[in-house]
């Protein structure tokens, strides 16, 4: 027979660690500059040893390569709110370095678009 749920864990039982907890009680990163598709990854030099748990796992999830935001918060099955103030307290130790998301190209006029078709038509 199963355990019953801890009252407000949403029957996930033992284990469960509230956000605020993880988070040392703060609902906002101390930098606000990551976007979901911010790309994070963490330098192999920099040692793990005093970092919190999740941390930890933040930063050896990151050192393979570079992953965004939003992949990080559904590897570690964490909020993107928790991730964020987590990744923001990891830039500031140096633990994690950040690249702003490419941004999108801009769109050609309407213009050049339909002289471009036009002249595909009259080739075709």
């Amino acid at each position: 027979m199963n355990p019953p749920p801890e009252p407000g864990g949403r029957g996930r039982g033992k284990g469960l660690v509230r956000p605020y907890v993880v988070t040392g009680g703060r609902a906002h990163p101390t930098r606000n500059t990551f976007d979901l598709v911010t790309l994070v990854y963490a330098p192999h030099e920099r040692p793990i040893a005093g970092l919190g748990p999740e941390q930890r796992r933040l930063v050896e999830l990151c050192r393979p390569g570079s992953l965004s935001v939003a992949e990080v918060a559904g590897h570690l099955g964490l909020p993107v709110s928790v991730v964020k103030v987590l990744l923001a307290d990891l830039v500031d130790s140096g633990h994690i370095l950040t690249r702003a998301p490419i941004p999108a190209a801009e769109l050609p006029e309407a213009q050049l678009l339909q002289e471009v078709l036009d002249g595909l038509r009259a080739r075709l």
